[in-house]
């Protein structure tokens, strides 16, 4: 067991936002907080890019950080793949030193 945390980062396309949070919260219904960034880039499913995106060079893409232990964060990773089998979905997991709230 690996309750060491990390941090979940989900790259994916905007239009499949509120797809993708409906099956966190049904893989993990206790799903830790989250947040939301709006981000462009330029990568794997650049080809089904729109007529402007592909005159900007990048595509609009959301990425959504996670906070949580390492097993948990793995396993949403394999659901994820079951239940959203996705190729433009990207998704990497770093180590965090330190988590914390600031004020008590």
């Amino acid at each position: 067991m690996n309750t060491s945390l990390v941090q979940l980062t989900l790259a994916f396309p905007v239009v499949l936002e509120e797809q993708l949070l409906g099956e966190l919260r049904e893989l993990d219904p206790d799903l830790p907080g989250f947040t939301i960034l709006r981000a462009q880039g330029h990568g794997h499913g650049y080809a089904h890019a729109s007529i402007r995106e592909q005159v900007r060079g990048r595509t609009e893409r959301g990425l959504m950080q996670l906070v949580m232990a390492a097993d948990r964060a793995e396993a949403l990773v394999a659901g994820l793949g079951v239940r959203l089998p996705v190729v433009e979905i990207a998704y990497w997991i770093t180590p965090v030193l330190g988590f914390g709230r600031l004020g008590k």
